[in-house]
């Protein structure tokens, strides 16, 4: 089977508040629909990333440079078309945007052995379960949000089936997240996972000092702790402060990223993201990786490949989703998406990644 032509579209979709983390603010969500037609008829129908600055970059490099090397090929060569466009991130440029785009490609090829084969990917990649945990991220900085709006907001996730929330802290003081922590505990009660990210937003000192007065809570995870110049070696002593799992791995872009965080004993989690690294082959090394230390491994968003890949090992932790309003893609653009029920998801028995997409929600918001 061989790949006959390969198309791209962008969509971008205002949000009507900014949902903003320690270091970043998130005003739009975006993300790049791939699709691969092949000789035989099958079509790739899934999307990737919400880069919300380089959108048209990234478009452009899939296009120009990365969809060209596949025209003609074998579908099923995955690994030859990673390690052919990987080549494209060797020259000096701004490599994460081509680690992108060979996301976006590489995903679509998945999705296209598994309708090949009429299995979806999770059993292609191993299969060990068909459903998981899945929670919400959420408890964002806002104007005028109480402690009591912050414990109310725990309630309902909870109610609406989540499993648990990763609750946005390192914006503020240590003491001052640590109050909302307790809050978010409080609003949630026992039985509901809380996990906290600081996106990168603290000092060793204030990490360790916000740990210690949250372990209490009984806290899930402390994602990405320490400001990113020196992030292993500074996640390392927080880990060895906190009886707190440690999570990082988003910002990686290869799974060698996520090498240098296990050899400095920075991390108990691993969430790498294969819509930011390369896709599901360099995701599969990272796993592996993992596995081999004995890590749980999560995801970085992107819940309609993650559950897929998730569920396929036997250290896969859960997924993350948003509410509709912070992701109206997740909300909307997947017509037949699954609900989840007592903090569980089902995972898409389709072949592939098993998407129906809403394609007049794509024509509304593409940009391309």
């Amino acid at each position: 089977m061989k790949i006959k032509n390969v198309s791209v579209i962008a969509l971008s979709i205002p949000l009507a508040r900014n949902f903003g983390g320690s270091k970043y603010n998130v005003t739009k969500r975006c993300t790049i629909i791939t699709r691969i037609h092949t000789d035989d008829g099958l079509v790739s129908e899934v999307y990737n990333g919400d880069n919300r600055d380089h959108l048209r970059d990234v478009v452009e490099i899939i296009e120009k440079e990365l969809a060209p090397m596949l025209i003609g090929e074998d579908v099923f060569a995955i690994e030859r078309h990673w390690q052919r466009m990987f080549k494209a991130a060797e020259w000096n440029r701004d490599r994460k945007l081509v680690m992108e785009a060979i996301a976006c490609l590489d995903s679509a090829l998945w999705d296209l052995l598994g309708k090949a084969a009429g299995l979806n990917v999770c059993r292609l990649l191993g299969g060990f379960r068909q459903e998981l945990p899945i929670i919400c991220i959420g408890g964002y900085y806002e104007e005028g949000k109480t402690l009591a709006d912050l414990g109310a907001e725990m309630e309902r996730l909870k109610a609406a089936g989540l499993a648990g929330c990763k609750v946005k802290v390192g914006g503020l003081s240590a003491e001052q997240d640590a109050k909302r922590i307790e809050a978010a505990r409080k609003g949630a009660g026992d039985d509901f996972w809380i996990a906290v990210d600081a996106n990168r937003g603290w000092p060793v000192a204030e990490a360790i000092r916000f740990a210690r007065l949250v372990e209490k809570y009984d806290i899930a995870w402390f994602e990405e702790p320490c400001l990113w110049h020196d992030d292993a070696r500074m996640m390392a002593e927080v880990r060895r402060a906190t009886s707190i799992p440690i999570d990082a791995g988003q910002s990686e872009v290869t799974a060698g990223g996520v090498r240098r965080l296990i050899a400095a004993d920075a991390v108990d989690i691993v969430n790498f993201d294969a819509s930011e690294a390369g896709g599901l082959t360099e995701w599969r090394r990272a796993a592996a990786l993992c596995a081999l230390h004995d890590l749980k491994v999560g995801h970085h968003e992107e819940a309609q490949i993650a559950m897929q890949m998730l569920g396929a090992i036997p250290n896969g932790l859960c997924v993350e989703c948003f509410e509709p309003d912070r992701d109206p893609i997740w909300a909307g653009l997947i017509a037949n998406r699954p609900n989840p029920k007592n903090g569980i998801i089902q995972i898409p028995q389709g072949p592939g990644f098993g998407l129906a997409l809403d394609w007049d929600m794509v024509e509304r918001y593409r940009v391309n």
